[in-house]
């Protein structure tokens, strides 16, 4: 199967589905990944897209919606980013407020502890004397040899709550809050309860891929719809598109473009079709969808190519491969690692061969079968 691969494609499409994304995080209150979204898409197109060859082909109507769009994103970016500091600024002052308490109480039980300490020593003596309050006869000093004061007022006693000092040995400072001595007492954790969401599966931070949600139906209503062109040993290929909720993707609408197909390809023509119906729901194109009429469920050196772009755009973009022929469906995507890098780089066109080790693609086990999800489907070939 092949696909369209050219620069407005690469860029502006992925743009537009980027803002489409950041919206949906910060209607969702995911602030973070909102703002690098909105600064991915500044960067990319206040800074780099100018010094790309091709930008001269671009038509003035696309670089036209393109500023508009930035003059919508830039103030709401510099909004957003003043929200996060705030909140980061009522974070960290919530934590030093968390260590000092901390080390207050921490001061307190060494206090307890230390004049818990002083009030033993007594019993301590008593002990050893047999239980009479005097010294053994061993350190009894010599008669004379001690001189009592002459007033009782100049008895001084030892305060119990003290440590004796050493006046050779200087007393050690006090740790910093950030490290209490006692261990049982442990550094605080932000509270995070209020801070912007930020997901584990957050794709752009931590590498980890956001869940595919995919109706139950798709394969199933697709392999129908390509039943007449599968009979003939004819490919049929559709785009799948959908939103963002809760950090999930899902898939909600199949769409079917016009055209044109063979045994082992298919090809896309009008393709403004596709975006403009995208446009109007703003729906993000999520993978796409293909048979093979006589083959396995496997992704060609065509299908690889074909894939690339989708991963580009979205590293959770998912190739899904009907095999009518042997009952069979798999969801696929490039190897994030290898594979991705590798197909990227490959500037050969048509069937030709790829080294098999490392594997070049692999099972999309982000993708999850949701047998109650609602889908649409929208067949653009009679239209």
């Amino acid at each position: 199967m092949h696909f369209f691969f050219y620069f407005y494609f690469r860029y502006y499409r992925s743009g537009i589905e980027m803002i489409r994304m950041a919206n949906v995080y910060y209607d969702e209150g995911s602030l973070e990944n909102a703002y690098v979204l909105y600064i991915k898409f500044m960067t990319l197109f206040l800074e780099k897209i100018r010094k790309h060859p091709d930008f001269l082909t671009v038509p003035v109507e696309v670089k036209a919606r393109n500023q508009a769009k930035l003059r919508e994103v830039l103030p709401k970016a510099e909004k957003l980013k003043q929200q996060l500091l705030e909140q980061y600024k009522d974070d960290y002052r919530r934590y030093l407020n968390e260590v000092k308490n901390l080390e207050l109480e921490r001061k307190k039980k060494e206090s307890i502890a230390t004049r818990d300490v002083g009030e033993d020593i007594p019993s301590k003596q008593t002990s050893t004397t047999g239980g009479k309050g005097f010294p053994p006869a061993s350190l009894c000093l010599p008669a004379g040899s001690v001189r009592m004061p002459d007033r009782l007022d100049d008895i001084t006693y030892p305060d119990p709550d003290l440590a004796p000092a050493k006046p050779t040995a200087p007393l050690p400072s006090a740790p910093p809050p950030s490290a209490p001595s006692d261990p049982r007492i442990a550094i605080p954790a932000i509270d995070r309860s209020t801070k912007p969401f930020t997901d584990s599966n957050d794709r752009f931070d931590s590498g980890s891929l956001r869940a595919v949600i995919v109706p139950g139906k798709v394969m199933t209503l697709f392999q129908a719809m390509a039943q007449s062109n599968t009979f003939k040993n004819i490919e049929t290929c559709g785009i799948l598109a959908g939103k963002l909720e809760q950090n999930e993707l899902i898939v909600t609408h199949m769409i079917i473009p016009k055209q044109r197909g063979t045994s082992d390809s298919c090809t896309t023509t009008n393709e403004e079709e596709i975006f403009d119906y995208q446009d109007q729901l703003s729906l993000i194109t999520l993978g796409w969808i293909h048979t093979h009429p006589t083959q396995t469920a496997f992704l060609s050196s065509v299908d690889l190519h074909t894939h690339c772009p989708y991963q580009l755009l979205l590293p959770e973009a998912v190739a899904v491969v009907c095999a009518p022929r042997y009952g069979d469906a798999g969801f696929f995507a490039l190897t994030p690692d290898h594979g991705l890098k590798f197909i990227a780089s490959c500037r050969k066109t048509g069937f030709h061969p790829h080294p098999t080790e490392p594997p070049l693609f692999e099972k999309a086990d982000h993708v999850r079968v949701d047998q109650s999800s609602p889908l649409e489907v929208v067949d653009l070939r009679d239209k």
